[in-house]
């Protein structure tokens, strides 16, 4: 059986879903499945020289829309090759360019498959910030997308939650099936000595007391300014000693909203002495975080899955998180973690009942973490799941 994923982007920097097709295609391999890809980077890109299949880059793209003169001619040519086309993520040129591809082809086609990555979810139409972009939302459903999503085989989600959330956003929403495939990683590297040598060269501060580790982009959707005011407030109420460091590590503090919160956190003395920010980790002192912390936190606004969630429950990291979080049924059902509302005041329970537990409590999170892993998360099962939905 051969396999298309196409996609606008197999940039590592565009998130999860390219990251998905590259830790999904080994496993199908052994299953059979020949795997290619095509995406509409520049075919000189430097992040598709290392992928053992077969990429086909037929941009670069032009626009946020990523329009590339080059791919419907090769889809109308090369279609006919794949028993099933997986369509990763909306709202791009290549949604379009498959269905027309597909009106153009005169002998046998394949089947399709689309895979939303959460980009259904209702948040990205009622988000106040994004009032524009919700209605060139609507204006490309009616105009593409509800035929890219209503007429495929169906549609496959990352999670539970996602497919119900999927149901709220459009009409007329009619998809043909629905299967919740889930989505794994790869498990993460052994702990080794130089990931925490790493880590605190990056963060000496934490070489003395424990820390709770942020691991994201420092963006509005990710709550940072909940964690910090939530912070700010159990500080007054439990003092310095007896609450963890708050790391926070990721990209965007050179933005204005990164700005805003390193300001926010300096605004008081004790506070600035209980956060710091470590910019984006990668490789070493990225493993080095996530094996040396107490727990994970994101109190984020949306998270269609969270790849950094599911990193720090396969380090055996407790997680706290937001209902927004999509994947925090599966998380709570396992008792790997702690989910309230995406609020100031959700995030000051869900923080203040991780620092007021139990040790035993704690270590039986831990536990029940790596566990919720291995059922839920792990790359084997969801490539297999996958791959049953697609036969």
């Amino acid at each position: 059986m051969n396999h298309l994923h196409l996609i606008g982007s197999m940039d590592p920097l565009t998130g999860g879903p390219c990251q998905g097709i590259r830790n999904t295609i080994p496993i199908l391999r052994q299953l059979g499945i020949n795997s290619e890809v095509a995406c509409i980077d520049g075919p000189a890109s430097s992040f598709l020289t290392e992928d053992d299949f077969p990429v086909h880059a037929l941009g670069p793209g032009k626009t946020a829309w990523k329009y590339s003169s080059k791919l419907i001619p090769w889809l109308v040519k090369n279609l006919p090759r794949f028993d099933v086309v997986i369509v990763n993520g909306l709202w791009q040129y290549h949604t379009y360019a498959v269905n027309v591809a597909l009106s153009r082809i005169k002998t046998k086609s394949p089947k399709v498959y689309v895979m939303p990555h959460g980009m259904l979810d209702p948040y990205f139409q009622k988000a106040p910030e994004r009032k524009l972009k919700a209605v060139r939302n609507w204006l490309f459903w009616k105009l593409i997308e509800r035929e890219t999503v209503n007429n495929a085989q169906g549609l496959l989600f990352t999670c539970e939650t996602e497919l119900l959330l999927a149901r709220q956003s459009f009409k007329p929403y009619l998809p043909q099936k629905e299967h919740n495939v889930g989505y794994g990683i790869e498990a993460p590297p052994v702990f080794k000595d130089a990931m925490k040598k790493a880590f605190l060269e990056r963060c000496p501060q934490a070489k003395e007391s424990p820390y709770l580790l942020f691991l994201s982009r420092v963006h509005h959707k990710k709550g940072v300014g909940l964690l910090i005011q939530a912070y700010a407030q159990i500080l007054k109420e439990v003092g310095e000693g007896d609450i963890p460091l708050l790391v926070i590590a990721g990209p965007g503090l050179d933005t204005p909203y990164g700005k805003q919160m390193l300001d926010l956190a300096a605004a008081d003395e004790r506070l600035s002495r209980k956060i710091v920010f470590t910019g984006m980790l990668s490789g070493d002192s990225k493993w080095g975080a996530f094996y040396s912390c107490e727990a994970f936190v994101l109190p984020s606004h949306q998270e269609n899955f969270g790849i950094a969630v599911v990193e720090a429950l396969a380090c055996k990291k407790p997680v706290l998180i937001s209902s927004q979080v999509n994947i925090w049924r599966e998380i709570k059902e396992e008792g790997a973690g702690i989910v309230a509302d995406d609020t100031i005041e959700g995030t000051y329970k869900m923080v203040k009942e991780w620092v007021t537990a139990s040790g035993k409590v704690k270590a039986l999170m831990s536990e029940n973490a790596r566990n919720c892993f291995t059922e839920n998360f792990a790359i084997k099962p969801a490539a297999l799941r996958m791959a049953k939905a697609l036969d």
